[in-house]
């Protein structure tokens, strides 16, 4: 019995139970280092004529006998060859191959660390490995039971290449060991993690066919075992796009992210820059049901040539576009020992910058050429895009404010911010909009009847951090924002605005003793000319709006209330003007519960809730 060099038994021991948490990935181990052997013995076929081309990954279940063999036909391994990677852990015959071709090979290998191959330890109790290097007369066994040492005997074997034998381990309470030699089992795992290794995957597997010869209206079954391909081999991000139809793109997406709708989009990739990487992303026609929960686990599957390293790789995927599906593979991956969990390191970064600029150019691309797409994905997701301009201080706003849709007045569809500008009438320095809970509610806001009236185009403003985006955003190509809800809001003429000025200037008395009557509620009432129909409204005259203070006492755990400061605002021109003007100058008690009910009308219009209901209805009661 051989110890192992270099190790002990505790590194070997901690390989074993510490590096790898999940243990269904030992067999993707195997299957990974078995195509490492082929695509050593596909590179010697360049320049050796004798080599055959016919190579496959077999997978051996036997009940009986309790053992799983994993085996190829690639380069093999001699005895010192044996002593060498097996012997040694963390030694690396896939990285010695590499620095020893690194000038000439081009196929990219995926072990590069040596300790995969002791995950199988994890299940089994003792691994055989017999192998046959190519161009060797003779084969040899490596046998180990674990930390306690391995042994390296020759033997005998038909044709180049590696047996794997895996003695599994007795079932537990908690693992069903036995399990690794189901059927079912072993095909779900190479689909999982192993479905795109570039070479034949096969298993002899039971099949029921309708026996020959029976009749038609009565069909008799038999069962027989026949040699199957369980993997894909060439995934269809690796094809060349000329042979894969818009048709592949969604039955491909249908069968691996389990969605029976169809992706409004895909994004289908090859990129080549400072990392080089494929990509098939998709963009679901429905966001799924718990999107905007904490329990959402946003990311793409994460591949490195064709092995799957990651079934959620958050890091790859900025969140405002966390609806993205799909699959990002490369071969320039910095992975960790148990290529389980990939370092943060440039590789990384490089292809996250790189893949959100693909995403915003591609939606970008869509807008302007497929738009009633576009305005699907932004009904669906257009939420977490204006999150994306509002996170992080704004840190991203440049880059997605053109992505931005609103509903427009006068169009009544959504509109870009650039078309918005566009067709601003002479005059207008403004981006005007109007916050609500939906858009039927804003339409019927009484400060943007006049408005819509003198024919400008307001933006409806119904997601709560819709204003908080234009906050962020300041301005778009040189115009401001501007609530119709502002005390400042205005379009009127000079003239009208004359009038205004002097109206307010008469009635000084009848305004002070309202806003003298409301006391702190308000800080100013006056006569507006914002109004048409109905006899009055809220304004807000500071930095916070009415709806920014409705959004931000609407969060949990806000315990200091926020307050903006409204102002009062008075058709000039409606009925009960006349009748205020009346009552200041003959009934000022009764005037006193005309400027109650007025204000809660007023916070009714804005969608606040009634202070004083008791008042409200006492003064409503006796006006009537």
């Amino acid at each position: 019995m051989k110890q192992f060099k270099t190790e002990s038994k505790r590194i070997l021991d901690l390989m074993i139970n510490s590096i790898y948490t999940n243990k269904d990935i030992f067999l993707r181990e195997l299957i990974s280092n078995a195509s490492d052997a082929i695509d050593k013995l596909k590179f010697k076929s360049l320049t050796d004529g004798n080599v055959k081309s016919d190579f496959t990954i077999r997978i051996t279940p036997d009940k009986a006998n309790k053992t799983l063999t994993v085996s190829d036909n690639g380069i093999g391994m001699t005895d010192i060859e044996l002593e060498k990677n097996l012997g040694t852990i963390a030694q690396s015959g896939t990285l010695s191959f590499k620095s020893e071709n690194k000038e000439d090979l081009s196929e990219n290998l995926i072990g590069q660390f040596g300790v995969g191959f002791y995950s199988a330890f994890m299940v089994a109790d003792k691994i055989t490995v017999i192998s046959k290097a190519f161009g060797a007369d003779s084969a040899f066994k490596w046998e180990s039971k674990g930390a306690a040492g391995y042994e390296i005997s020759p033997c005998e074997k038909d044709g180049v290449g590696t047996d794997i034998i895996l003695t599994l381990k007795e079932d537990t309470e908690d693992v069903k060991y036995s399990e690794y030699l189901d059927e079912y089992k072993l095909r779900s795992l190479i689909k999982e993690y192993s479905d795109y290794i570039r070479y034949p995957i096969t298993m002899e597997v039971t099949k029921t066919k309708i026996k020959e010869g029976s009749p038609e209206d009565k069909p008799e079954y038999e069962t027989k075992r026949e040699i199957e391909t369980l993997n894909s081999m060439v995934p269809i991000w690796k094809k060349p796009k000329a042979e894969v139809t818009e048709e592949n793109l969604e039955d491909f997406y249908r069968s691996e992210f389990h969605d029976f709708n169809k992706p409004l989009k895909s994004i289908y990739s090859k990129i080549e820059g400072m990392v080089n990487y494929d990509t098939l992303l998709y963009i679901p026609a429905k966001a799924p049901y718990d999107y905007y929960s904490k329990n959402y686990k946003k990311g793409v599957k994460l591949y490195c040539n064709g092995v799957m390293i990651m079934e959620k790789c958050e890091d790859l995927i900025p969140d405002y576009f966390a609806f993205m599906r799909g699959i990002v593979d490369s071969s320039d991956l910095n992975l960790n020992i148990s290529r389980e969990i990939l370092q943060q390191d440039r590789q990384v970064k490089a292809i996250a910058t790189s893949l959100e600029k693909k995403i915003i150019a591609e939606l970008k691309k869509t807008l302007e050429s497929d738009r009633e797409t576009y305005e699907k994905i932004f009904t669906e997701f257009g939420l977490s895009i204006k999150f994306g301009v509002y996170d992080n201080f704004g840190l991203k706003k440049d880059a997605l404010k053109d992505l931005l849709m609103f509903y427009s007045s006068k169009k009544q569809k959504l509109v870009t911010l650039s078309e918005y500008v566009k067709e601003m009438p002479e005059g207008q320095t403004e981006i005007y909009y109007a916050c609500g809970e939906d858009y039927d509610k804003i339409d019927k806001m009484p400060q943007i009847e006049k408005a819509k009236d003198g024919g400008y185009e307001i933006l409806y403003f119904k997601d709560n951090v819709d204003e908080f985006v234009t906050k962020i955003l300041g301005e778009f190509e040189g115009k401001k924002f501007k609530a119709v809800t502002d005390a400042d809001f205005s379009t009127a003429t000079e003239e009208e605005k004359k009038e205004l000025e002097n109206k307010n200037a008469e009635n000084k008395g009848l305004l002070d003793f309202i806003k003298e009557t409301l006391g702190e509620k308000v800080k100013e009432v006056r006569f507006s000319s914002k109004l048409k129909t109905y006899p009055v409204c809220l304004t807000a005259g500071g930095e916070i709006s009415i709806e920014m203070e409705k959004v931000l006492n609407s969060m949990p755990n806000s315990e200091n209330k926020i307050s903006a400061e409204k102002i009062l605002e008075l058709n000039s021109e409606h009925k009960v003007t006349e009748k205020l003007i009346k009552l200041y100058n003959d009934d000022r008690e009764t005037l006193k519960k005309y400027a109650v009910v007025l204000y809660e009308q007023a916070r009714l219009l804005e969608g606040l809730p009634i202070e004083d209901v008791s008042a409200f209805v006492m003064g409503l009661s006796e006006i009537i």
